[in-house]
């Protein structure tokens, strides 16, 4: 146990509870592992939902999601990473199963278990308490909420070392989310209509890739005027606040009868209809909000028959990452995806504001600052 490394980590002792500051330590890389020094972790949607429950998550946990940094340490059997490599942590996934083998990692069969178990796929723990008990950690196979955190070679995605290292974490998760549920998923389609329920960091992004993709007509809807305002500094051709008027009524007006492609970032259902019924003739709608477990949503089963409209559930932008990820950066470089538009950084030990801010709209993508490059 001497080779244990000294770690300060965000802890999340209980359902709700404000993020602590522990001192921790953490085993170095195995295997396939990689162990990273954490420059900046992104905080997203997934990790206050898990924080307060709604995903069963076991507590205390050290949460953390969408972490960049340095390597500085790989394990033995790790073949195209090496130490100094400036990395972006995604998601995990096997590599092995039938959708991991056809390129659609984001909905391994594994999918739940190495990404919301709280441990690695062994049932085993890295990170333990100064006594030596065990944390729940590996939350979506990296637990970033930590001045190093340990990841697999298949979810760590080497970046340009040009590019700024402390803004791209967010780029594991939710700006991938929002960008790729447009690329991938609804493959917006030039001189076309596109609309995003929600102006949030993952709405927006969706919003950044539909301008890439040639819509013509790009639509925001949210109920908090800085956001729509953000939205227009982005490319949206339209804003409607929804507490204002009949959103689904504003858009059909808007495109003449009805969007072509439209998002769902909100998890409320009833925002989940609008959507449905906002859309045009073989209309299509990607979900990427997450409400509870078990949450029901109703809509006209004739409208989606008789228009011919489609519903598709989005994972993790359906990316594959090591491939994703890479291009975003490119696209950011060249001055095409300016997502930095949507961040605002904070310091470790204000985490907790960081999250009061995230839910109350006044930040929409916080990063957390947690060492220097």
């Amino acid at each position: 146990m001497t080779d244990l490394i000294d770690i300060q980590a965000a802890v999340t002792e209980g359902q709700g509870a404000d993020f602590v500051l522990q001192d921790l330590k953490i085993r170095p890389p195995q295997g396939n592992e990689v162990l990273v020094k954490v420059i900046a972790t992104g905080m997203c949607h997934t990790d206050l939902i898990v924080r307060d429950q709604y995903y069963p998550v076991p507590l205390p946990a050290v949460l953390g999601h969408e972490g960049a940094g340095i390597i500085t340490a790989i394990g033995e059997n790790v073949k195209d990473l090496t130490v100094g490599d400036h990395v972006v942590l995604s998601y995990g996934y096997c590599g092995i199963c039938k959708q991991c083998s056809s390129g659609a990692p984001a909905y391994c069969s594994e999918f739940f278990g190495r990404n919301f178990s709280g441990t690695d796929p062994q049932g085993e723990n890295a990170i333990c308490r100064h006594n030596h008990e065990n944390f729940h950690d590996h939350f979506f196979a990296q637990s970033s909420f930590s001045t190093y955190a340990l990841s697999l070679e298949n979810n760590t995605i080497k970046v340009d070392k040009n590019a700024p290292l402390e803004l791209l974490g967010p780029l594991g998760c939710g700006i991938q989310t929002g960008a790729g549920a447009v690329m991938n998923n609804l493959k917006v389609t030039p001189a076309s209509s596109f609309v995003t329920f929600g102006a949030g960091a993952v709405g927006l992004s969706a919003l950044l890739a539909a301008k890439i993709c040639g819509a013509t007509t790009i639509i925001a809807v949210d109920i908090v005027e800085s956001r729509l305002e953000l939205a227009k500094e982005l490319g949206a051709t339209h804003v409607i606040n929804s507490k204002n008027l009949d959103s689904v009524q504003a858009i059909k007006d808007i495109t003449e009868g009805g969007v072509s492609f439209a998002l769902e970032s909100t998890g409320r259902p009833e925002i989940l209809k609008q959507g449905i019924d906002a859309l045009g003739i073989l209309g299509k709608l990607a979900i990427v909000g997450a409400p509870p477990l078990g949450t029901l949503a109703q809509f006209d089963v004739n409208d989606l028959l008789l228009g011919g409209k489609s519903i598709v559930g989005v994972v993790e932008g359906s990316s594959v990452p090591k491939t994703f990820i890479p291009q975003l950066v490119d696209l950011y470089q060249k001055g095409l995806f300016p997502f930095d538009k949507l961040v605002k950084f904070y310091d470790f030990e204000n985490i907790n504001q960081a999250a009061l801010d995230s839910q109350s709209g006044i930040t929409l993508k916080p990063i957390i600052k947690i060492a220097q490059p």
